[in-house]
């Protein structure tokens, strides 16, 4: 088994940028959802993770300044308190699996640090489900 098998590509992950504001920040998590989304560099390279938390503690060092007063706090600005720790596309099951334990997303990098996609611990749990499922008879996904 290969890790990109589960690699959920970049082109398809939501994640932010350096240069993004606090606002662009807020507006990508509330579009899509999500609690933590990676951060990149301006040339791709993978930094960290920001999460809901990053932001909370942001907001409320700057007194919860409206919507239009985050255009002009950068997301390097925020403190990150846990950074999702990435993985190399060529990392075995075993590297892969410590990860996706302890992060609910694991960034994928190449030989350059640039950040290539993830694998979510949802995609994980999923195959294990199907492949325990076929070893027991059943059709995978049915109960």
């Amino acid at each position: 088994m290969n890790l990109l098998f589960f690699l959920t590509p970049k082109s398809e992950v939501a994640y932010v940028e350096e240069n993004d504001s606090l606002r662009q920040v807020l507006e990508k998590m509330e579009y899509h959802g999500y609690t933590a989304v990676p951060l990149l560099a301006s040339d791709g390279r993978y930094i960290g993770t920001i999460t809901e938390g990053d932001v909370l503690w942001k907001l409320k060092k700057e007194n919860f300044p409206d919507i239009h007063e985050m255009e002009n706090i950068s997301v390097m600005q925020l403190v990150r308190r846990r950074d999702n720790k990435a993985v190399h596309a060529n990392v075995d099951m075993e590297g892969l699996l410590e990860r996706v334990m302890r992060q609910n997303f694991v960034p994928v990098v190449d030989d350059e640090r640039i950040f290539i996609g993830i694998v979510t611990r949802k995609d994980v749990i999923m195959y294990l489900r199907n492949e325990l499922e076929k070893k027991q008879g059943k059709r995978p996904g049915s109960q």
